[in-house]
């Protein structure tokens, strides 16, 4: 079924224009109100928001459309996309609303929906609120304009009792151990540092004093290279780079090395088995992972199982397979035991208490991670719709798979949350990788291209 607002990741786009506008969003509250009635699943929602000027704004406009269905909210203020989830799974609420835009800069935001089990609405679910929103938006007056929303009030108690959770995850210390944090001047930007410091550790952050602005910008995971100088410059023994949600988390060794989510999963992976707890063998990963992973994985005798790319399904894979262990290269990682979602914080401790148990570093940890030159490029599309049905592209894909003849991948996609197309060409030949991903990228910027 198609969807005109739900992406991988819920709905998004620029913070005042439409879908996120003020009707919109408010005919979205009062949707997602009429589900939430129609399932009888409860009279409360919980909020929360990550640090763009607009988040306060989008939640008591969602909230305000609520309540015209009766349902009260209640908001957590500034908090991770994942402590939203924790918290709606295990408190009294019908649903949870994160409003981020992830890893997007501060002009965009978004709408994360998660149902009282703490997993995000499967996509049906979506579409029949998004066919009541549209409905309803037509007879929806700007509320802004008519004098609403007022303003939620912060229950600041609700992280504390996520912060608690997360401590109870792990059962080792870091006292003494140096950390860099870079929070990305995001969600994680107070809790991040409370966090770790909390379990003893000596915290250098950076990037943690959000202006409403400054989320994401050049800092925070889609920019570990900022981090890997103050790991070496302060001598830390980890870095860690949160994304402005904090539901990913990219590492920096000792060395200054940076170790992207599929050196996670192979840490965890080789952990997880030698303690009896990898359920199945098997790890979920996406198209995206890099064959390295796949090939070190084998050597383990450990199984890997790819998904198209989005935690949510990654997630819905491993409740599938019953696999306790998922997540992307992007620095999304679920350890379904403990999250029903990715969370960069409880990665991060998980990743220091491998580490801790093993006596081993990062760059140990990960040392037989071989990573194949993988070439990533992004066209800005008109629409997202037709792209393999194109002769020319399908013919350069073709072209492309036949030369590397199994030695490696194209990945051709359109993104879940912009309108871009997505080219990833991966293999042995650097060479080829750089040719082909600049080659198909070129035929789509020609059939396509905005």
């Amino acid at each position: 079924m198609a969807r005109e607002l739900f992406g991988t990741d819920g709905i998004r786009g620029v913070a005042g224009e439409y879908p996120l506008d003020p009707r919109t969003v408010f005919a979205l509250g009062e949707a997602l109100g009429a589900d939430i009635t129609a399932n009888a699943r409860g009279d409360e929602v919980l909020f929360g928001a990550d640090t763009r000027e607009s988040s306060d704004w989008i939640a008591a406009t969602v909230a305000a459309g609520l309540a015209h269905r009766g349902i009260r909210s209640r908001y957590a203020g500034v908090i991770t996309t994942p402590g939203v989830a924790w918290l709606t799974r295990n408190g009294p609420f019908a649903a949870g609303v994160m409003i981020s835009a992830s890893h997007n800069p501060y002009q965009d935001n978004g709408i994360k929906i998660f149902g009282h089990s703490g997993f995000k609405l499967p996509d049906s679910e979506e579409h029949t609120i998004e066919q009541e929103l549209l409905r309803l938006r037509e007879g929806t007056p700007d509320p802004h304009a008519a004098g609403r929303p007022g303003n939620l009030p912060i229950e600041e108690h609700l992280d504390r009792q996520y912060l608690e959770y997360l401590r109870s995850t792990v059962d080792v210390r870091l006292d003494a151990v140096r950390l860099a944090l870079d929070c990305g001047n995001g969600a994680a930007s107070r809790l991040g540092p409370e966090l770790f410091r909390s379990l003893g550790a000596e915290v250098v952050t950076v990037c943690a004093a959000p202006d409403g602005r400054n989320i994401n910008l050049n800092c925070g995971a889609l920019h570990p290279e900022n981090l890997s100088k103050t790991v070496v410059g302060t001598g830390a023994a980890y870095g860690v780079a949160f994304d402005g949600d904090a539901d990913r988390a990219i590492f920096v060794s000792r060395t200054g090395r940076i170790v992207n989510g599929d050196g996670v999963l192979l840490a965890a992976a080789r952990a997880w088995k030698a303690a009896g707890r990898l359920r199945g063998g098997t790890v979920v990963s996406t198209v995206m992972a890099n064959l390295g992973l796949e090939h070190a994985l084998e050597a383990e005798k450990i199984g890997m199982v790819r998904t198209p790319v989005g935690d949510k399904y990654v997630l819905e894979e491993m409740v599938r397979r019953d696999a306790v262990l998922g997540g992307e290269q992007s620095g999304h990682i679920i350890f379904r035991d403990y999250a029903t979602t990715g969370d960069g914080m409880l990665t991060a401790l998980k990743v220091f208490e491998i580490a801790r148990r093993s006596g081993l570093g990062l760059d140990e940890l990960t040392s037989d991670l071989k990573v194949y030159p993988q070439k990533l490029v992004n066209i800005r599309v008109r629409e997202k719709k037709g792209l393999l049905e194109h002769p020319a592209v399908a013919r350069e894909i073709q072209r492309a798979e036949e030369s590397f003849a199994g030695a490696g991948r194209v990945v051709v996609r359109f993104s879940g949350t912009e309108p871009l197309a997505r080219v990833m060409v991966e293999g042995a030949d650097e060479g080829k990788v750089e040719s082909f991903s600049a080659s198909i990228a070129a035929v789509i910027r020609q059939e396509l291209g905005a």
